[in-house]
């Protein structure tokens, strides 16, 4: 949704009605996560995508026919072996879109949204999918305000609630309410897409890994630093135009910049003087990643320098020295690469292993559990 934003304000801001639409659900091995979206706009132009090329063929008649309506609908796309031409997912996954018109009547929000969004600011927005309930209303909710209405005030109320509940952690998905946003019924099928400020990564070395490590942090989403001591080194010159150059000790400024559960820190100073002092910063505060780049000689050396700091075996366990997962890399690209791999593969609690020496579902469910 973030990458078709910047088109579909454009044609909001012109009075140019267009259809949306989001994957609000996904189940086995879908290949896209809900909150992916497609819009059509005016002359049948397209941006975005629901499954990767799957269904998009339908989906875009079904936006036409939505932005004709006025209507929004809620469809379902799964896969068929009864019919090779049928529309379906050949990854034998399924997926539910909502589909509806955005105009400035049917969603006067939008525009607000899309703004806010571009500006790094957090909000989410709640679109009724199903229900007894206006399909396609939306309430955009910030930490200090909300806008827009899912049309009874008792299910503005609650649905306010969790949403800022689901920005704290960044989160989206589906909830379920009464009609008037009772707690303990499903009637009504509510969207809650969160647009948190994208996840910071800060690479501490300006060395030429950390440019690559930085090219391939901007290409996964990261709001990307780079931080060294040395001003000769850390010039804005030497990385992608994405990162923001600082020049510190690297210590000092992460004492000073807040982190959070998503934030990844890599330290490629590999210089003990550097990053002893910083790990020790850095081992003691939310993140979602720690790596730190060195030999396993470095890394024993290291290890004992932190014990000897008064770090206890917990922290120390979030290490992930020597960075990166063991693919061969030799070159800074290369590097960067395995590094990225480690990251997505902690987050989503992949193996690192080739699939073609795995069983069961290429995407297991979000929850954890196998799939299908």
């Amino acid at each position: 949704m973030r990458e078709i934003l910047p088109v579909a304000a454009g044609w909001y801001t012109a009075g140019l009605p267009f259809g949306l639409a989001t994957v609000v659900a996904t189940s086995r091995s879908a290949p896209r996560d809900p909150g992916a979206a497609m819009a059509v706009g005016p002359g049948d132009e397209v941006v975005g995508s629901v499954s990767g090329g799957c269904v998009e063929g339908a989906v875009f008649e079904l936006a036409q026919e939505v932005v004709a309506s006025g209507e929004a609908r809620l469809e379902t796309f799964g896969y068929s072996d009864a019919d090779a031409f049928a529309v379906g997912l050949t990854c034998g996954g399924e997926i539910t879109l909502l589909v509806r018109p955005v105009t400035a009547a049917s969603d006067p929000v939008f525009g607000e949204v899309a703004g806010s969004v571009a500006a790094g600011r957090p909000v989410t927005v709640a679109t009724v999918a199903d229900g007894p309930a206006p399909r396609g209303a939306s309430l955009a909710v910030w930490p200090d305000r909300v806008a827009g209405t899912l049309g009874a005030s008792g299910l503005d109320a609650a649905v306010t609630a969790d949403a800022r509940g689901e920005l704290a952690l960044g989160a989206t998905g589906m909830r379920h309410y009464g009609p008037h946003g009772e707690r303990r019924e499903d009637a009504v099928a509510v969207f809650l897409h969160s647009f948190a400020p994208p996840p910071r990564m800060l690479v501490f070395g300006a060395i030429d890994y950390a440019a690559a490590v930085a090219r391939i942090g901007a290409f996964l989403g990261y709001r990307v630093t780079v931080c060294d001591a040395r001003p000769v080194f850390a010039t804005p010159e030497r990385f992608p135009a994405e990162a923001e150059v600082v020049v510190d000790w690297p210590h000092r400024y992460l004492g000073r910049t807040d982190t959070d559960g998503r934030t990844v820190i890599c330290v490629l100073t590999h210089d003990p003087k550097f990053d002893v002092p910083l790990l020790e910063v850095a081992l003691r505060r939310p993140a979602a990643y720690i790596g730190a780049m060195g030999s396993r000689r470095t890394h024993d050396d290291r290890m004992r320098r932190l014990a000897e700091a008064g770090l206890g075996e917990a922290e120390l366990g979030r290490l992930r020295s020597p960075v990166g997962l063991d693919l061969g890399a030799r070159t800074p690209e290369e590097v960067a690469v395995s590094v990225a791999a480690e990251i997505v593969a902690l987050r989503w609690g992949g193996s690192g292993r080739p699939l073609t020496a795995t069983d069961g579902a290429v995407h297991p469910r979000r929850d954890g559990s196998p799939g299908a």
